[in-house]
């Protein structure tokens, strides 16, 4: 693991910035099956002048995927809805989250070497805005790899590690944390305890390595190569932080440990996140 202040090999260009971590070709060939019929599908399920963009992310278009193991990532962009009520204009509407739902069960039904399918939504508008400048357009910007349409954040400027992108795109463990708890509480199966392991561990994975990405000076998506770096800048958490990342990997190996980080490492992190970068700016909404 690198530690010094050189950005080589840590995601970052020459001069500081992100450099987008997955593309097209790098989507190993047992997955170019899913990711074809991903784009068929969209483009059957969604009008063209209702889908600006689709992406993919995680371990697809970074190439590091595992047939049986690994899932389908990905974010559609859509337009504005001018038929939409003042609740539903400008964000996904209850048919879009129905199509997007229908195409990851058929997906995941049709396709062994996912372990799922999940398909993130959002508003081109609200994606643009000032309030996602430094989190959701981000992810899109660097960690996002185009499939369809333009890449809608093209004339966005370019991203370095700083503490002001490590708030703003996890500074909300705290207001977070409490909903978190209530979930796993009334988790009543263990499908879904699964799944609620898969997910918590990742993030508290990836709020760890962020709380600690500006001192390192570059990024990573690898959770157990987040793990060592936040490790090495808080070693007496390092076993937990390992311990999530496996669980990340392989949650249903892993059925207690989930009460156990969320009653001693998140509560932890949420309150150093706080002390060394603040609240994000605003609450979290999801797409």
């Amino acid at each position: 693991m690198t530690t010094s202040g050189d950005s080589r090999g840590k995601g970052l260009d020459q001069d500081g910035c992100f450099v987008r971590e997955g593309s097209l070709e790098r989507v190993p060939a047992p997955f170019a099956p899913v990711v074809a019929e991903l784009a068929a599908r969209l483009a059957t399920r969604f009008a063209p002048d209702r889908l600006v963009s689709s992406y993919l992310y995680g371990s697809i278009p970074r190439g590091t995927a595992v047939p049986g193991v690994s899932d389908l990532d990905a974010l559609l962009v859509l337009r504005t809805d001018p038929t939409g009520s003042a609740r539903t204009a400008g964000g996904p509407t209850e048919a879009d989250r129905a199509a997007a739902r229908a195409i990851e069960a058929e997906l995941d039904a049709a396709f062994p070497q996912i372990d799922g399918a999940g398909i993130l939504l959002v508003a081109e508008e609200r994606l643009l805005s000032a309030e996602e400048r430094y989190d959701m357009a981000w992810f899109v910007a660097c960690l996002c790899t185009p499939l369809s349409g333009p890449d809608v954040t093209a004339a966005l400027p370019r991203y370095r590690p700083t503490s002001l992108l490590a708030r703003e795109t996890n500074g909300d463990l705290h207001r977070r944390l409490p909903g978190l708890r209530e979930r796993v509480a009334a988790a009543a199966t263990q499908e879904e305890r699964i799944r609620l392991t898969r997910g918590v561990t990742r993030n508290l994975v990836r709020t760890g390595f962020t709380l600690v990405m500006p001192r390192w000076g570059g990024w990573t998506s690898d959770l157990v190569e987040s793990a060592e770096v936040f490790g090495h800048y808080y070693p007496a958490h390092a076993d937990q932080m390992h311990a999530a990342a496996r669980a990340a990997r392989h949650p249903a190996a892993y059925p207690e440990l989930l009460d156990d980080l969320l009653n001693g490492l998140a509560p932890w992190l949420a309150d150093e996140y706080l002390a060394v970068h603040g609240a994000k700016t605003l609450p979290s909404q999801g797409p």
